[in-house]
């Protein structure tokens, strides 16, 4: 397996131009500039993680958790192995579309999506010098197989599982790869294009709005925390009041068919999990609803572009999003 070195990449938001210890002391944590150290991450789920610089001075990343990748390469850091969360392929390396002039010609090894858990002979033949999987489930049985093959990244302590929010996840990755400098200007950069879209949308604000789902038998919304309500709310949209009355689980309150009124607001973003969206158009308690008769709702086709960006929340997929998804918004309240 080759080896891809740090490089920085010419495109996009990529022109920013931008071993075995995990647990690192309190003086060194947060500073990066520990002897023999490409980084430091002093959060995480299972106690600060250091990373060392290489050996031979050629970095090899394994990415593991969801968008874990396209944070690397926003980064300007190709990994060598990927897990596809949302089965882009091996043709496509495990990414979206939004990253492949990223990937370039790289030779990826792709794991195919690992609800079931993690290949850990394989993560292993492919002798990473740093794991990421900052956006996963908190399982410490995982972390302490990973951390045996390489210093692994989880999320910061009191994450829920797959909660990691997106700038977040690219401050911990940036941390874990010695390039913070280089995180914060990503973050800056997308977060400027959020605001300047909803600058350019104050139609959008105090407007109650929903971000929904209908997988199996249930019904859900999203709330904060999951990043296809964040952007909601960053735009300028209200979170429904009956959402809020509901326990959430993590990110998302399910919702039964008693009360699937909670996703009547002035706004709805809606998309299916393991439906068409002709077959979720057609429940009759999503057509009951008023945001849909009375046309308020975006719809987003299980598998396109823009869905799949949605749920990817990736500083490279987040700029199609906040476009997309912007313009459909403007075409329902404004």
């Amino acid at each position: 397996m080759t080896r891809m070195r740090t490089a920085l990449a010419s495109c996009g938001i990529l022109a920013l131009a931008l071993t075995g210890c995990a647990a690192g002391s309190d003086d060194d944590a947060g500073t990066g500039e520990g002897e023999g150290l490409l980084g430091t991450v002093p959060d995480t789920l299972y106690g600060p993680v250091e990373v060392p610089e290489p050996e031979d001075g050629e970095l090899t990343v394994v990415a593991l958790g969801w968008s874990d990748a396209e944070v690397a390469l926003a980064l300007g850091v190709t990994p060598v192995g990927v897990s596809d969360w949302l089965g882009f392929g091996a043709d496509a390396s495990g990414v979206g579309p939004w990253a492949q002039e990223a990937v370039g010609d790289a030779e990826i090894t792709v794991f195919e999506q690992p609800f079931g858990g993690y290949d850990y002979e394989a993560i292993q033949e492919l002798e990473p010098d740093v794991i990421l999987n900052t956006r996963s489930a908190a399982d410490e049985e995982q972390f302490q197989r990973l951390d045996e093959i390489a210093p692994t990244v989880f999320a910061p302590e009191g994450t829920a599982d797959f909660g990691t929010a997106w700038d977040v996840q690219v401050a911990q990755v940036a941390a874990a790869l010695g390039l913070e400098e280089e995180g914060a200007a990503v973050i800056a950069e997308v977060e400027q294009e959020i605001e300047d879209v909803a600058a350019a949308h104050p139609e959008f604000e105090g407007i109650t709005a929903v971000t929904g789902t209908k997988f199996g038998d249930a019904y859900g919304a999203y709330v904060a925390g999951d990043f296809r309500w964040d952007l909601m709310e960053s735009l300028g949209f209200e979170q429904n009041p009956p959402v809020l009355d509901l326990e959430a689980s993590g990110f998302y309150v399910e919702l039964s068919a008693e009360q699937i009124g909670a996703l009547d607001a002035e706004a709805a973003v809606f998309f299916p999990i393991g439906y068409t969206l002709d077959e979720m158009k057609a429940d009759p308690l999503v057509g009951s609803l008023d945001v849909v008769q009375e046309d308020r709702t975006v719809w987003l086709e299980e598998g396109a572009e823009l869905t799949q960006a949605f749920s990817a929340a990736s500083p490279l997929s987040i700029p199609i999003v906040v476009s997309g998804l912007a313009d459909q918004l403007s075409e329902i309240v404004g």
